[in-house]
């Protein structure tokens, strides 16, 4: 029974790859893969470490071993083109969560600055829809501390939910 379950789901992770030609349009697919031309320095229809390596020399920002192994770390193996664009389309989908949180932050925002009461924030979350617990709520505030106005800076929140994941 193993054996089928595993099949759907690779079968599943195929379809989802393959999707990822249907998030863009058509002149996006176009300019991912004029981007993708000149990220493969060697032609060879493959990004690899040295290509990365190239590309960073080139634009003036050598990237050192192992931020280049963090990049090659997050394709599933070798870096074709869909491969490319699937990687893409999932950094895509990771600003978009990105905005719902940002979003779902500035709701309770009145002056639009970014920052939310650090008290009434606390008491919102506690007592409002999905509540969380005081120790949940003093866990978010250890990721991005209230400041000396008791004031909690959301945007950096996110940007440190975003360098966590």
């Amino acid at each position: 029974m193993t054996g089928p379950a595993v099949r759907k789901s690779k079968q599943r992770n195929a379809r989802q790859n393959s999707n990822a030609f249907g998030i863009f349009t058509g002149q996006e697919i176009m300019e991912y893969k004029q981007v993708f031309g000149i990220m493969d320095t060697n032609d060879d229809g493959i990004v690899d470490a040295k290509d990365l390596e190239v590309t960073f020399q080139r634009l003036g920002q050598p990237a050192s071993v192992e931020q280049l192994e963090n990049m090659m770390s997050e394709a599933p193996g070798s870096i074709n083109f869909t491969v490319f664009l699937t990687l893409m389309a999932d950094k895509r989908a990771d600003i978009d969560q990105d905005n719902v949180i940002m979003d779902a932050f500035s709701a309770f925002d009145e002056s639009g600055k970014g920052i939310i009461n650090a008290e009434y924030l606390r008491e919102c979350m506690t007592t409002m829809g999905d509540r969380f617990t005081d120790e949940e709520v003093d866990i978010m505030f250890k990721g991005t501390p209230v400041d000396e106005h008791g004031n909690f800076n959301y945007r950096d929140f996110v940007n440190v939910l975003k360098h966590c994941g």
